[in-house]
């Protein structure tokens, strides 16, 4: 998209639309949520692929995550945050942020948890996980962008001002930006680089989901569905690689999420990507 295109776009603010579904674009389809780790690898090696392909991405048959000795989150305690002006103001915004928690009630207790077991090592089972609570936040909401510099800081004076909770070993902040709100970490911008992302501020793990309203980021799905199975995505790699590349991490292929990128399944009524399993060699 030209430069002048892109700034017209983001000028004005996007709004939830009731019964929103996303769309196709051609050659803009589906890409892969990518690592900052795995960013920054593309960058150094030039990779001449077009991420925005359009097409499930199948599955190495050599990819092989191995462990790097790194913090795992056996048993996450997501907590969502709904940060932005928008979210809450209407009953679609609402619907959305409700289908959101839900997926993660249901989903942290589901199969999908099952299959990460066998990324467990001595003393670091992965089993379920939980959904904390949930909250909207429109003070200091952004305009236009974020960084992830920014998002960082502001994750800080939410733990600290106790409007999240405090840190565990397990706790897992989900950040969901407005519509029109555009992502920039690690050189790249959301919808043109990446469709979300997860990181790590010290022990502090946290994911960012950008709404998803450009033809990069979805797929001919629901817009829930679509952020169910991104958010899934970030899941995983959150749980096997926390501190992105420290964990279950394969160095050609990324983490256990960018592997399968884009292939999809439904696991207890939802939307999810399906995942990198050593044991079976194959994504399942």
């Amino acid at each position: 998209m030209p430069a002048r295109a892109v700034r017209a776009a983001q000028a004005k603010p996007k709004k939830f639309a009731a019964e929103e579904y996303v769309r196709i674009a051609p050659l803009h389809h589906p890409k892969p949520a990518y690592s900052i780790d795995e960013l920054s690898r593309l960058r150094r090696e030039g990779e001449p692929q077009d991420l925005f392909d359009g097409q499930p991405h199948p599955a190495p048959t050599d990819a092989r995550l191995t462990y790097r000795n790194g913090p795992l989150l056996t048993k996450v305690e997501v907590f969502t945050v709904f940060w932005g002006k928008l979210w809450g103001g209407t009953a679609t915004s609402r619907g959305l942020m409700d289908g959101i928690n839900r997926f993660f009630a249901d989903i942290l207790v589901s199969p999908l948890l099952d299959q990460l077991g066998e990324y467990g090592v001595p003393g670091k089972t992965i089993g379920h996980g939980s959904l904390t609570g949930s909250t909207a936040i429109s003070a200091n909401a952004p305009a236009g962008s974020v960084t992830d510099s920014a998002l960082k800081q502001q994750l800080r004076r939410w733990i600290a001002s106790r409007a999240v909770p405090k840190i565990t070993r397990n706790t897992l902040y989900f950040i969901y930006l407005d519509p029109g709100i555009v992502s920039i970490m690690g050189g790249g911008r959301s919808c043109q680089s990446y469709c979300g992302y997860h990181n790590d501020a010290g022990k502090a793990y946290y994911a960012v989901m950008p709404y998803p309203t450009c033809g990069g980021c979805l797929g001919g799905l629901a817009a829930l569905d679509t952020m169910t199975g991104t958010s899934s995505h970030e899941l995983c790699e959150a749980i096997t690689d926390p501190v992105p590349g420290a964990g279950w991490y394969d160095d050609v292929n990324g983490e256990i999420g960018d592997i399968c990128a884009w292939n999809f399944k439904q696991v207890a009524g939802h939307t999810v990507q399906m995942e990198w399993s050593n044991h079976k060699r194959k994504c399942v």
